[in-house]
């Protein structure tokens, strides 16, 4: 599974484009103005600092895994600082989530796979006003994201524990319209399947779907193309470690890869 990952990598690196290879004027200044936007913000700092105190824990803590699992370690108990370097996303990868949000600029901003709560932190940072909801399977992991929540201050996120598929469909019923929703977890084809299907009926051409680990595994690649291919998705980018999928009405139906260091 490594290799074939791996593998998948360098064929990515090989035919991705940057943002000059881009013919469409709305991707090239996404990218220009939000996916290669390297330079430093003020919000970056104390959510930073927060991860590297998370590197330094050494509390142990039972993981429950309600998805694909881990490709690194398959134990169920696990140090704090292990799962935060083996779990969490790569500063730049959670710092370009940031800035996406904040492109995006959503009433409402939803999470699957909170983990240790630092993409969630980079949500919150994005839009103080705009209200956060993220869900976690496993309730120990739950709790050290909710104390990080605290550490930072943050007080517009809304965390639920439990299982996606019974909590997902209740929050979307909720919503009049998904703005924003970043799927970071179970990493199954048919349940990512599932969670895009299951927000179909609430998107507008202005709502941003964001899948993670696109490349994981066959199965996530085969949710991927089907993705990509469905009739309402207009708009897709595929920076190997994420996909960003679209729905701007009025546009030709077109398909990027674009380079992206993690």
């Amino acid at each position: 599974m490594i290799i074939q990952f791996i593998t998948d990598y360098l064929k990515h690196r090989l035919t991705a484009k940057t943002r000059h290879g881009t013919h469409s004027p709305f991707v090239y200044k996404l990218a220009d103005e939000v996916i290669y936007d390297f330079s430093d913000k003020s919000e970056y700092k104390n959510i930073e600092a927060q991860r590297k105190k998370l590197f330094n824990d050494d509390s142990i803590i039972t993981v429950t895994d309600l998805g694909a699992g881990s490709h690194l370690n398959k134990n169920r108990t696990k140090k704090v600082s292990e799962i935060a370097k083996n779990a969490l996303k790569s500063p730049r990868l959670a710092k370009l989530i940031y800035r996406l949000a904040k492109q995006t600029n959503p009433k409402t901003a939803i999470e699957l796979g909170t983990c240790l709560g630092i993409t969630s932190a980079y949500l919150s940072k994005s839009n103080p006003q705009a209200k956060i909801i993220t869900i976690e399977g496993c309730p120990e992991t739950a709790k050290v994201a909710k104390q990080n929540f605290v550490d930072l201050a943050l007080r517009n996120i809304d965390l639920h524990v439990g299982n996606f598929d019974l909590i997902l469909p209740d929050i979307i019923d909720t919503q009049q319209t998904l703005d924003f929703v970043y799927i970071d977890g179970n990493h199954r084809k048919d349940a990512t399947l599932n969670y895009f299907k299951w927000c179909l009926p609430k998107i507008t051409e202005n709502s941003l779907l964001i899948f993670d680990d696109i490349y994981w595994s066959q199965g996530m690649k085969e949710a991927w193309t089907e993705i990509k291919n469905h009739p309402e998705v207009t708009i897709t980018i595929d920076l190997f470690w994420i996909g960003l999928v679209y729905f701007k009405k009025g546009q030709a139906k077109e398909h990027f890869k674009l380079k992206f260091k993690q």
